[in-house]
């Protein structure tokens, strides 16, 4: 097979091509959501939920706050493993959990949570009797019949329903069903997810498949990954990256396509920049989320938006939305490069529409 040669242009388009961040206008939500493959569901609201930001990032004014929302609601789509993801990707992963804990052989940890899992098999079954009964409903509405407490150095320590919940979620017993306030519901798996089941080698083909074409180009291995992974195996085809040691895998569909670029501000989980050694390989950007940092030592900013210019990351704003004052304060903007007349008046522009958006008023730094 042909090796495709790529400059580091090359491959950052496609990496923004991939992740909707060019010029050309896409779909509505579901279609974005359906083309990225998942949304990060993390609770984090210095400017927005990263969902919402990524969201906005890519459809404007467009998508209202809410909408990603009613859709978990309905069912439109569902959430995984902290991912928002179409309904139609579940059965990629459900073979995966039948499975559970893993395939043989197993590890300690894998076995240990089994016993774990096994000891309380009451509770589980209360669990899931209630939920057929009542459900949807939240942890707090679950009963801890738990006969052996869930023991951790953290804050799990014997909070026995919320793990035991994962670890039905992971085994493919119970799943999101929504929210109820600021709560999750949760309900029987079998009255969420479609019914299809893929089989596990080929749902994993396809899983690799589906995060290269939301990628456009990645590493066929790469180093373990706390939420989804940043590899994609044997998808696509081998590519070289200029000035970069290694070989790549690419998504074909992205190569040899015109690039119009745009300015765009980015959530610190966006995909284009969550994967920090490819962020540094390919576009060259020196990057961390600082929010868990103490304030002295940070260099951007507790929340600092990474900015996007055509195929180059450019900057960072430091902002937050402080809606008890009903302003979007912007503290700094720290420029990686010289911005232009130009390209300081579309950041402007995207920081201008970004506090609109948010229904805050902008205040900027003296």
């Amino acid at each position: 097979m042909t090796v495709h040669k790529l400059s580091r242009a090359d491959a950052r388009r496609v990496a923004v091509r991939a992740q909707l961040l060019d010029a050309r206008a896409p779909g509505g939500m579901l279609d974005v959501v359906r083309r990225l493959t998942l949304l990060q569901n993390d609770p984090a609201t210095a400017v927005a939920p990263s969902a919402d930001l990524v969201l906005w990032s890519r459809l404007g004014s467009a998508y209202r706050p809410g909408q990603l929302r009613d859709a978990l609601d309905e069912q439109a789509l569902l959430e995984l493993h902290g991912m928002v993801r179409p309904p139609e990707d579940i059965a990629l992963y459900r073979a995966e959990m039948a499975e559970w804990p893993g395939r043989p052989p197993l590890r300690e940890w894998q076995e240990d949570l089994r016993e774990w899992v096994d000891a309380n098999n009451g509770c589980r079954l209360d669990i899931l009797h209630r939920l057929r009964a009542d459900g949807p409903l939240t942890t707090r509405e679950l009963p801890d019949t738990c006969e052996i407490p869930w023991r951790s150095s953290g804050w799990t320590d014997n909070r026995n329903v919320t793990k035991l919940l994962g670890f039905l979620v992971q085994r493919g017993e119970v799943a999101a069903a929504g929210r109820r306030g600021p709560d999750r519901l949760w309900d029987l798996a079998e009255r969420v997810y479609p019914d299809d089941v893929v089989p596990y080698e080929e749902a994993l083909r396809r899983r690799d498949e589906r995060r290269l074409s939301a990628l456009g180009i990645a590493r066929a291995k790469a180093p373990k990954s706390p939420s989804e992974p940043d590899d994609v195996g044997a998808a696509g085809e081998p590519a070289t990256v200029e000035g970069v040691k290694g070989q790549w895998r690419v998504d074909p569909r992205h190569l040899d396509q015109s690039f119009t670029g745009r300015v765009a501000l980015l959530s610190p989980l966006d995909r284009l920049v969550y994967d920090r050694r490819r962020l540094t390989e390919l576009f060259e950007y020196d990057y961390q989320l600082e929010m868990f940092k103490p304030a002295a030592k940070r260099r951007w900013g507790y929340w600092a938006m990474p900015i996007l210019d055509g195929d180059r990351l450019v900057g960072k704003l430091d902002a937050a939305a402080d809606r008890r004052a009903g302003v979007f304060r912007v503290h700094a903007i720290h420029q990686d490069v010289p911005f232009t007349h130009a390209m300081t008046a579309a950041v402007q522009h995207e920081i201008s529409d970004l506090a609109d958006w948010l229904g805050l008023d902008l205040v900027l730094p003296a």
